[in-house]
């Protein structure tokens, strides 16, 4: 698996044959076949194996007492040096993502299993926020946990390029929790957004969301 993710250092999936996986290996196709059904089969398990090792280090290296803005900027901070450390499989995790959208059955039932098991991790840290009055409770935590994982998934491919500075991680985490609206002071806070009004919110049960809080 570790030579998947070195061969896709300058070749694209449909080039990288299992002879050159073997090659890289240094072991026989015979090794291969033992663990993996074929060369699919080993893509799909090198790739999820990226979304295990993003669950282990959202549920064990985050703190689970510290307040909730320290526990978000680990996350991030973490998850973004995981997608820029191990480039090689974050593009094959999306090369695989982008597969997913045409495979059906069993096949797609376990890539969605395996990046379940990933956001849920997220979401509970999410949950946190929720508690604390930072979060919004009207949406998911499962899916603002996918809308934040997105927006790291894109920091880590386009950070240099969009020229956040070193910091980037922290302007990702602050425009999660408070929008990319002007900072109070640069306009009038009763605007906002253009045709967005959140005082029209409501939850599910008929109450108004609770305020999103500051990361400071």
């Amino acid at each position: 698996m570790r030579a998947v993710e070195k061969l896709f250092t300058s070749r694209q999936v449909h080039e990288v044959t299992l002879d050159d996986v073997v090659r890289q290996a240094r072991v026989g196709k015979g090794t291969v076949y033992r663990y993996f059904r074929d060369k699919d089969d080993l893509f799909f398990q090198t790739a999820t194996s990226g979304f295990d090792e993003l669950h282990d280090l959202l549920t064990s290296r985050v703190p689970a007492r510290a307040p909730f803005a320290r526990r978000l900027l680990i996350a991030c901070r973490g998850v973004a040096a995981f997608l820029r450390r191990r480039r090689e499989l974050n593009r094959l995790m999306q090369s695989e993502q982008a597969r997913m959208f045409w495979c059906r059955g069993e096949v797609r039932a376990r890539w969605q299993e395996q990046r379940r098991r990933m956001v849920s991790a997220m979401a509970g840290i999410l949950r946190g926020g929720v508690r604390e009055g930072a979060i919004r409770r009207d949406v998911p935590p499962q899916a603002l946990a996918s809308l934040l994982l997105g927006m790291l998934w894109v920091w880590s491919r386009d950070g240099e390029e969009l020229g956040a500075g070193p910091k980037g991680v922290e302007l990702v985490a602050e425009i999660f929790c408070r929008g990319s609206g002007p900072k109070n002071g640069s306009a009038s806070p009763r605007r906002g957004c253009k045709g967005f009004r959140p005082n029209r919110l409501r939850t599910d049960d008929g109450r108004r969301p609770a305020r999103p809080g500051s990361l400071k």
